[in-house]
């Protein structure tokens, strides 16, 4: 069914719904669907991965790398709202996503519909949608936006109906949920909002709501009127806004203006933007923006609390064919579309503020309709308005609401406060009320003032705001942090190692700095905190308890009591897990003197008594309640231990209040008898909430089954059925059953292995207490090393994977763990020749992957194997080969450095290729070089015609590649070779045009990244030689010679800023080499410009 349209269309509502004020069911969506294939065998170690800024990091989770190309009809689980006004779709199965936003008063889909689900290579592990709402934590973009959530509905007494989605994020395990809620008064849409941190770390996160609208030329984003500038990712560069005053992401803005085209220099017009660009509000004092689309006269508008809410961003993929490819990759035939984000507890991205070990935080915000006013100047959540001069001594007043109030006033006053007029107006949504009103004499139509109430209710007011005099302050932008030793103070070492923490920076460690506080101050409580902090996260408790012992040990010198708790509360932790127990508790309870860590020690400490003492067990849960009435798991914890003391009714009101506190709490579910969660990952986690409070028997009930889900887990989930079986065999330690503990064992080996990786500290000290009863599956070593290697622990994560290998590991085992050692003998020890050793190993043990073999070529060309050699190994094995793209494309690079660009060019138009965001232009780059090298061979022939034909071919390529020009890339040697085409073809005006073209070109974009000079943009020299214009071409190779000493003597160090290195995926590369590579080729092109300037194609691009 490829080529035929789909179309989404909605289900009509229930009889049983049909009389309800606001309609809400479940009902499945058929919804043609491009599948994700299956994910890749083994974990992706992305330790330097930039995503969105910041890191890229997948593990535990499973890697995506190839989207079916046929779509098929796929029923979704779908939840629907509708009331009089509005109609919405939640996709449980897909992130808790709004999929449909629709305003039934307009016939206008206020959010972008997609009326196919088809993802692309966008999301931090694969596959990534575009439409409707996505919720976007606790990094961007969301982990799990193509993994399900656990939903519930909940309907209120007045009518209103709350859809809640709920999952445990993939990394540290919190718990994000999301209620999507529909009054029966208002077409508003509310996204109820609660992030809990089951961790007992404080851990980092930002929430930012992802609207998609649909676009065109007439599509206009808004923001609040004082907003005069906008940052980029990481605030690594501010432009003004609306009409941007100087380059932004490349892009001369105010060169675009002209008598045709007066606003191309604003980017509220997404006509206007013509790359890939995000702009985010610096600083406003209003809580509302939104977008609007003048042909359709509709819109939407966001509202939400301005303390906790700046964030407010857009994003394109840019009105140009890059972007339209884009859009293609994302959807069939709803076009394209902008992004208009929400943040909450942030204002860019990356920008992370933190949640404390049990903490909640809950917010709302509100999403409604608006028609006929165009982009609105002020919003709250109940109304929208926009006050325009529409003739002299003329305002239009446009008001669209998203509540009925038939008894609305528009009371006009001036700058003072008297009232000028009250205009009666009947609100509703849907129904704008427009009023054109004549300005007395005396006043200036700059000081009217407008509010609209609705009885002794303000629904919105507007008063323009004074324009700026001159020029207003240009917020500064971000700055790299100097290196460790530049840095002045203990105070900032400290500081910015936190920044590089919280941000999760993908490059940077923040180690370093803290380290260096430590050599300057051996004592300093920050430092050993911090560190304290890592050790423990990674595992290491005797390197914890070092550092967060000598935190205390200077805390105390000279009083015992510090005015902070948190590196006893840290301590105590280290010192349990390190079975110090006593020790442990003793921290914990010093811990507990001070507020900040009160709640999250007492928690501990309940823990940690449960099983001996529940009475003294509740008095801990019932300080942390004191402390946060909200806190799940001291709820949950007191359930249990009032159950056990017999106190049966205070446990059940207990429990019955939880779960109107949170219906998906799946600890509470299950105390309850309910039904709870389909994902094998959660209920893991809810059967270690029982262990640790010594609830053996429920633990066990949790284990089988999480075990008995495991095998109908969603595809992209992490296969937790053999770390199940560890978790059983370590309960049957504790308990002393060794024949069970050796059953598990043996079901753990035999069960299926696939994409099975731990996450959490309690998982790593199962495997560890149960491969030192058992040292004989490999497949758990195999887990251990995975996990001990990804938190950084690379000699300890090596020996655990020969301990594997020494067990015996075979097949699939046998391949994971040899390729993982091979993997780390580059990255870690630069033994190019053991990793080929490793690589040889895993492939004859899996002789049928194609990940292998792809990583294996990479390795082969790292070692300086011959391109006869490594293509000749990849033709024996075209079946693999024609797995991927990465392999296709390194196929297609050989045979060009072997002179076969007809061959080349076969293999590229004979594929469908699915490019990663942030990894464009390379499937490009290599259609580019064959396309050169064929117009070579063809001029060199004397066939000028194919010359020519082919160069076209470059400058239109096939929509099959997958990818467009970006519009700041060069094509100055494209161009240069086509000139010189028509050239010999005697068609001196065109082949002056192509050179012209040629000539004009300044500047490249590559690798995500503009440059003044790269390897293909410098035959502007060559053009501008053509051409007879001697002197530019002599300035220009000066300007070259002098950029290549400037990057020669430049800093190695890789982008600070960066927001995505696609070079930067599984081995490691030295930035220096780079460097010293890219200089070695761009001196030997200068050399080659400046002995002979008549050239007559850009042969050296083909190199």
């Amino acid at each position: 069914m490829l080529n035929e349209e789909s179309r989404l269309d909605l289900p009509p509502i229930p009889a049983d719904q049909a009389g309800l004020p606001v309609a809400a069911w479940s009902e499945p969506l058929v919804i043609d669907t491009y599948e994700p294939l299956d994910p890749d065998r083994f974990p992706q170690f992305l330790d330097r991965r930039v995503y969105q800024g910041s890191s890229g990091r997948v593990f535990p989770l499973p890697f995506h790398e190839r989207i079916a190309q046929d779509k098929q009809p796929h029923p979704w689980q779908a939840v629907h709202l509708e009331n009089r006004w509005v109609r919405v779709v939640v996709l449980p199965e897909l992130g808790g996503r709004i999929h449909v936003g629709y305003d039934k008063t307009t016939d206008h889909d206020f959010f972008y519909r997609n009326n196919v689900i088809k993802p692309a290579l966008v999301g931090l592990a694969g596959p990534w949608i575009s439409g409707g709402v996505e919720f976007n934590w606790p990094q961007h973009h969301r982990p799990a936006t193509y993994l399900p959530t656990d939903v519930s509905i909940e309907r209120e007494a007045d009518g209103s109906v709350t859809v809640w989605c709920s999952d445990h994020d993939p990394f540290a395990r919190m718990k994000g949920m999301h209620g999507i809620r529909l009054r029966p008064d208002s077409s508003a849409i509310e996204a109820r909002v609660r992030l809990y941190n089951r961790s007992e770390r404080t851990e980092t996160f930002l929430w930012w709501a992802n609207v998609a609208a649909a676009v065109n030329d007439d599509y206009q984003s808004f923001f609040p009127t004082d907003v005069h500038h906008v940052a980029d990712h990481a605030k690594r560069a501010v432009a003004t806004f609306p009409a941007v005053d100087a380059t932004y992401y490349g892009v001369d803005y105010p060169a675009r203006v002209d008598a045709d085209h007066p606003d191309a220099d604003r980017l509220d017009w997404y006509r206007n933007i013509p790359v890939p660009t995000s702009y985010m509000v610096t600083d406003t004092e209003d809580a509302f923006f939104g977008g609007y689309d003048h042909g359709r006269e509709a819109g939407f508008v966001h509202w939400a609390d301005r303390t906790i809410s700046p964030g407010k961003k857009q994003w394109t993929w840019g009105n140009a064919p890059f972007g339209h490819t884009w859009d293609a990759m994302l959807t069939d035939t709803d076009g394209p579309y902008v992004e208009l984000m929400a943040g909450v507890y942030t204002d860019n991205q990356p920008d992370f503020s933190y949640l404390e070990p049990g903490e909640t935080k809950s917010f709302s915000q509100y999403w409604y309709p608006i028609s006929g006013i165009g982009p609105a100047m002020q919003a709250t959540r109940d109304a929208a308005i926009r006050v325009d001069v529409s003739a002299v001594a003329t305002l239009r007043i446009g008001v669209s609401s998203s509540v009925v109030a038939d008894d609305a006033v528009l009371r006009i006053e001036d700058r003072s406060g008297s009232v000028l007029d009250e205009l009666a107006a009947a609100l509703a949504p849907g129904e704008p009320v427009i009023v054109d009103w004549t300005v007395p004499a005396d006043v200036a139509p700059s000081d009217v003032r407008v509010a609209v109430c609705a009885g002794e209710r303000e629904l919105v007011r507007f008063s323009r705001r004074p324009i700026p005099e001159g020029p207003v302050d240009t917020p500064a932008a971000a700055i790299a942090p100097p290196a460790p030793a530049s840095v002045a103070t203990v105070e900032e070492l400290v500081l910015i190692g936190g920044y590089l923490e919280q941000y999760r920076h993908a490059t940077r460690s923040p180690e370093p700095y803290w380290e260096e506080a430590l050599r300057r101050d051996p004592g300093d409580v920050r430092a050993h905190i911090a560190l304290g902090n890592r050790r423990y996260a990674a595992a290491d408790y005797a390197g914890a308890v070092e550092h967060l012992q000598s935190a205390v040990d200077r805390l105390t010198a000279w009083a015992p009591n510090p005015s902070d708790g948190e590196a006893h509360y840290r301590l105590g932790l280290a010192l349990l897990r390190s079975g110090r127990r006593d020790d442990g508790r003793r921290a914990l309870g010093k811990a507990t003197w001070n507020a900040a860590q009160a709640a999250p020690a007492h928690l501990a400490l309940a823990r940690s008594i449960a099983g001996e003492d529940p009475s003294a067990a509740l008095e801990h849960v019932e300080a942390v309640l004191r402390h946060d009435r909200e806190h799940l798991q001291a709820r949950d914890i007191a359930v249990v231990v009032l159950r056990r003391l017999g106190r049966t009714g205070e446990a059940e009101t207990l429990l019955a209040e939880t779960l109107r506190l949170d219906p998906l709490d799946q600890w509470a579910r299950h105390l309850a008898g309910r039904p709870v969660s389909d994902d094998a990952t959660t209920l893991l986690d809810v059967a270690l909430e029982y262990r640790s409070v010594d609830g053996f028997t429920e633990s066990q009930q949790l284990l089988a089954l999480a075990e008995a889900r495991a095998g109908r887990q969603a595809l992209g989930q992490v296969n937790v059925r053999p770390l199940v079986a560890v978790h059983v065999a370590d309960l049957a330690l504790q308990a002393g059953r060794l024949d069970d503990a050796h059953r598990a064992v043996v079901y753990a080996a035999a069960t299926d292995h696939t994409n099975a990786l731990p996450s959490r500290l309690d998982d790593v000290d199962a495997l560890r207490r149960v491969v030192a009863f058992d040292a004989g599956v490999p497949v758990l070593w195999s887990m251990l090393g995975s996990w001990l290697y990804d938190r950084g622990r690379v000699e300890e994560a090596g020996d655990s994977w020969l301990r594997g290998l020494a067990a015996g590991a075979t097949g699939l085992d046998a391949a994971v763990l040899h390729r993982n050692l091979g993997v780390a003998a580059v990255n870690v020890h630069g033994d190019l020749a053991a990793a080929r050793e490793h690589y040889a190993a895993a492939r004859r043990a899996l002789p049928d992957d194609a990940r292998l073999l792809y990583e294996a070529d990479e390795l082969a060309a790292r070692t300086g194997t011959s391109a006869e050699e490594r293509l000749r190994v990849l033709d024996e094995q075209a079946d693999l080969v024609a797995e991927r793209d990465d392999l296709t494309l390194s196929r297609v690079n050989l045979l060009l450095e072997l002179g076969r660009p007809e061959d080349a060019a076969i293999v590229l138009s004979g594929r469908a290729f699915q490019p990663w965001e942030g990894g464009e232009g390379r499937v490009l780059a290599a259609w580019d070089r064959a396309a050169l090298a064929r117009s070579r061979a063809a001029l060199a022939a004397g066939d000028a015609v194919a010359a020519a034909d082919a160069v076209q071919t470059a400058l239109h390529p096939p929509a099959s590649l997958g990818e467009a020009r970006h519009p700041l890339a060069t094509t100055a040697d494209l161009h240069l070779a086509l000139g010189d085409a028509l050239s010999e073809l005697g068609r001196s005006a065109s082949a002056e045009e192509a050179w012209r073209t040629a000539a004009d070109a300044h500047g490249d974009f590559s690798d995500m990244a503009t440059a003044p000079f790269t390897e293909r943009s410098v035959w502007s020299v060559a053009a501008l030689d053509r051409l007879g214009r001697r002197p530019a071409a002599r300035q220009r190779l000066d300007e070259l010679a002098a950029f290549i000493d400037e990057l020669a003597a430049a800093p190695t160090d890789i982008d600070y800023f960066a927001t995505s290195l696609p070079t930067m995926l599984l081995f490691h590369t030295d930035p220096a080499e780079q460097r010293d590579s890219l200089v070695a080729r761009l001196r030997a092109l200068h050399a080659e410009l400046s002995a002979s300037r008549t050239l007559h194609v850009a042969d050296a691009v083909l190199d």
